[in-house]
């Protein structure tokens, strides 16, 4: 049996202890909807917090930091590249011509120009957890979703804390990584899959479903006692999150953006989700439109990974087509998400492994560029309408502001609501204590 306890003294309006009644069983609230939950907390005078968000978007293949956030125009023509900047809302932070709709909500956004610490390695994993998977302790670095996961839990049951709107792509390292030494349990929830249609009963009563239940929970038990590596940690978490999707229609519906107006639909835009582009996800602007209505239903964090950045060739070519698709897809999930009331408890960011080379190549592209990269952040509480760091003129090195991925990450804790110095103690598969990020890195503190 699990209890949701509030202090001993709260009473509710007909006299009886919260604590009394706030009893629920495993599977479901007996009939105890989750709006009367609500209205009993402020009917005992304890307002529910505001659910805190985070939704992360993951450019496969390292963006040109240089033709977007940072234009050269003082650089030689061998570097510069062919777009100009245009004035933004913001006096001062001028970004590339092909982003008019971030540059007209600029006072919502903060680009930062001085992304540090990366590899020349093409792998989100850095852009997933904070850190390089060189240096992973044993089990690896968990995802920030399945930290959350295991920190903060779901919201409401049928919704799971973590959901991820990534695709399988054919370069593998773009993949998001697991639990890490969290265990599979607090893995993503996935439904980008074949399996969407399963994610509500179709002809299994309760009853049924609960004797699956219990078969499972048998099979499971067996499995654990014969594994060593301590991967199945958090699987009855799993299952019973799994359960609660099951019984309850909320997640599906809040992945069918069909119920969305035919104008909110246009004002993302749409692509076939079906064609990857290079060897990196598809370009679907409408799965930012899924994230946000992931977030309205409970999710605590969405990833997506976007399309595909590796422009070696005709790197301009590349950005006419791409940039301005990316630039009204997110304009148009952080301005959705303002009018809604809910761009204050909800972190946007946006990036990719690393930068792009200085020098324009024989095929007029940009080469990896580990040295430099940038990132686009909103909402979540912090102080936007600024740009962050500077490069160099050639784009090449941070000369203003270094930011490195650790600070991007606990700046995203700090906005869930997660202090990471009192948070319980976290131990990989060797049982040595491990921090999510390392103690003597902060959140951004121009953000806060």
């Amino acid at each position: 049996m699990l209890n949701l306890l509030g202090p001993q003294q709260a009473r509710l309006c007909n006299g009886q202890s919260r604590r009394s009644f706030l009893k629920i069983g495993a599977l479901g609230l007996g009939g105890l909807s989750l709006a009367n939950l609500l209205e009993l907390e402020a009917q005992a005078g304890q307002t529910p917090k505001k659910q805190k968000s985070v939704i992360m978007i993951y450019c496969c293949g390292g963006p040109p930091h240089q033709d977007m956030y940072e234009i050269k125009v003082d650089a030689p023509s061998e570097i510069r590249g062919e777009f100009d900047p245009i004035p933004t809302k913001v006096p001062g932070i001028e970004i590339c011509e092909l982003m008019p709709n971030m540059a007209r909500i600029m006072d919502k956004l903060v680009p930062i120009r001085s992304i540090v610490g990366a590899r020349d390695d093409h792998a989100g994993y850095q852009c997933f957890t904070g850190h390089l998977s060189a240096n992973a302790p044993a089990g690896g670095w968990p995802h920030v979703g399945s930290a959350v996961s295991r920190l903060q839990g779901p919201t409401q049951p049928g919704v799971p804390p973590f959901v991820s709107l990534c695709y399988v792509t054919q370069h593998k390292p773009y993949n998001e990584p697991h639990g890490g030494f969290l265990g599979l349990g607090h893995s993503a929830f996935r439904p980008m899959g074949e399996g969407r249609d399963d994610l509500v009963l179709q002809g299994i009563d309760a009853t049924r479903l609960d004797d699956r239940r219990n078969l499972l929970a048998g099979v499971d038990s067996f499995r654990r006692q014969w594994d060593n590596s301590r991967s199945m940690d958090g699987l009855d978490v799993f299952t019973q999150r799994a359960m609660g999707i099951l019984t309850s229609s909320q997640l599906f519906d809040a992945l069918d953006i069909t119920k969305e107006s035919e104008k909110t639909r246009a004002r993302y835009g749409n692509y076939d989700a079906s064609r990857a582009k290079g060897d990196g996800a598809p370009r679907v602007p409408q799965n930012l439109l899924m994230a946000r209505r992931l977030v309205e239903a409970g999710v605590r964090v969405v990833t997506i990974n976007y399309s595909f950045w590796d422009w070696h060739g005709q790197n301009f070519k590349n950005a006419k087509e791409e940039l301005p698709i990316f630039d009204k897809a997110v304009s148009a999930l952080v301005e959705d998400l303002d009018e809604r009331g809910m761009l204050e408890d909800t972190s946007v960011v946006a990036w990719g492994e690393f930068g792009r080379s200085p020098k324009i190549n024989k095929d007029a592209g940009r080469d990896h560029w580990p040295g430099v990269s940038c990132a686009l952040l909103a909402g979540g509480g912090m102080k936007t309408g600024q740009a962050i760091g500077a490069t160099d003129r050639l784009g090449g090195e941070a000369v203003l502001r270094p930011v490195s991925f650790e600070e991007v990450h606990a700046t995203l804790y700090r906005n869930l609501g997660i202090n990471l110095a009192t948070a319980p103690r976290l131990f990989d598969f060797r049982g040595r204590p491990q921090y999510l990020v390392d103690p003597g890195v902060k959140p951004i503190k121009e953000l806060i």
